[in-house]
């Protein structure tokens, strides 16, 4: 009896393990699971919340926003502001280079210039910048009336006096009438004289007086030469530019003087030949 009861006992839990064991036991039991994972009841009792997918962390919303449309256009924005800001500072530094080479090379030049001058300077004449101590006593002559004067070759500085007529008077007595350095001179007999009165509005004359001419020169191109002769003779330091100022004058002076010439403090025609002009 009791070995029937022991058999009887065994076949039920087998039995019963049968039954857990079926596919639809577990099918069962795993929608009871998944019912329990995806719903949680709130406290206070109600309907139970249902989750609609996996839960987001804070590292895959980042990783979402890095990678959306908008922010791909900021990023590529970025990068096209800050490659242009790189080309402009590569172009900037550029150009800087650029001008440091040429500021070194013009300086690089200038001191070879002043090298390659320094030995003519040194060997030319002591007063070529400087005038003579004769230059800064010589007096400028306007009147030509003493004896000095006497002879042909000071006949036009004798002579000369101002004369004032209009424009007509003037071209219908002389073919050959100029404007050189605010003022119109004409052209009588081989020399220049101001033509006063031809053009009221133009009548600068920085010297009232006759001028020898030569080579059909205009009275500024002789002027010119001059200049730079009396430059080269150490006689004249000023600027070369075909006016007859005072500057110019007291140089002719202390030429005149020291060569035994008539001191007219202008351009005649003996000047002209010990100059080495004509």
């Amino acid at each position: 009896m009791k070995r029937i009861m022991i058999f009887a006992f065994i076949a039920s839990i087998a039995l019963t393990f049968s039954a857990l064991g079926a596919p639809g036991n577990k099918k069962a039991s795993k929608s009871a699971n998944r019912a329990t994972a995806h719903s949680v009841a709130p406290r206070g009792g109600g309907h139970a919340f249902k989750h609609a997918g996996p839960v987001k962390t804070s590292r895959s919303v980042k990783a979402a926003k890095m990678h959306s449309p908008r922010n791909a256009v900021a990023i590529s924005r970025t990068h096209s502001r800050s490659k242009v800001a790189a080309n402009h500072q590569r172009n900037l530094d550029r150009a800087r280079t650029v001008q440091s080479r040429s500021m070194d090379a013009t300086r690089l030049r200038r001191s070879h210039n002043v090298a390659a001058n320094a030995p003519a300077i040194a060997s030319g004449p002591a007063t070529i910048n400087q005038p003579s101590a004769r230059v800064s006593n010589a007096r400028i002559v306007n009147n030509w009336q003493s004896d000095q004067f006497s002879g042909q070759n000071y006949a036009a500085f004798r002579d000369y006096q101002r004369r004032w007529h209009d424009r007509s008077w003037w071209s219908s007595n002389y073919t050959r009438i100029i404007l050189v350095s605010g003022g119109w001179w004409y052209w009588d007999a081989g020399y220049w004289y101001p033509a006063w009165g031809y053009d009221p509005a133009y009548s600068y004359y920085p010297y009232d007086g006759p001028i020898y001419g030569y080579g059909d020169l205009t009275p500024d191109r002789v002027i010119i030469n001059v200049q730079t002769q009396l430059r080269n003779d150490g006689y004249y330091g000023g600027r070369i530019d075909g006016v007859l100022g005072p500057q110019t004058r007291r140089a002719l002076a202390a030429f005149q003087a020291d060569h035994g010439l008539a001191v007219t403090s202008s351009v005649d025609r003996p000047t002209l030949a010990t100059l080495g002009l004509t």
